[in-house]
């Protein structure tokens, strides 16, 4: 028998000296609240490894089972950047029609008069 690495002749030793250090009216009381605090370490310690096993299977489910990759459809040609012919078409009709304006140094000297 070994508890805690302690033999038998050990334990018999300790509990010797706790006879003649405690009392023969303590020691039960003692054993009693030693035995209750082993008790609720041993269920805390059922309790974290249920709770671990729990843990440890759903990630062993989610790892493991099928991942679904699904592809996206391919996008309109509408929406696409690239011009089509027809695009190049009306950019080349805005650029000859569109009248560009330069400001003269009239212009900037008039400005800089006024204000």
């Amino acid at each position: 028998m070994n508890i805690f690495g302690i033999g038998l002749p050990e334990m018999g030793v300790i509990l010797v000296l706790a006879l003649l250090v405690f009392g023969p009216k303590k020691l039960p009381e003692i054993g009693r609240s030693l035995g209750k605090a082993m008790k609720g370490f041993q269920e805390a310690s059922r309790e974290f490894q249920d709770e671990f096993k729990k843990e440890a299977e759903q990630i062993s489910k989610t790892v493991n089972s099928t991942m679904e990759a699904k592809l996206e459809p391919p996008a309109p040609k509408a929406l696409t950047a690239e011009p089509s012919d027809s695009d190049d078409a009306s950019a080349a009709k805005a650029e000859e029609t569109a009248e560009v304006v330069m400001p003269t140094e009239e212009d900037a000297v008039e400005s800089s008069q006024q204000g």
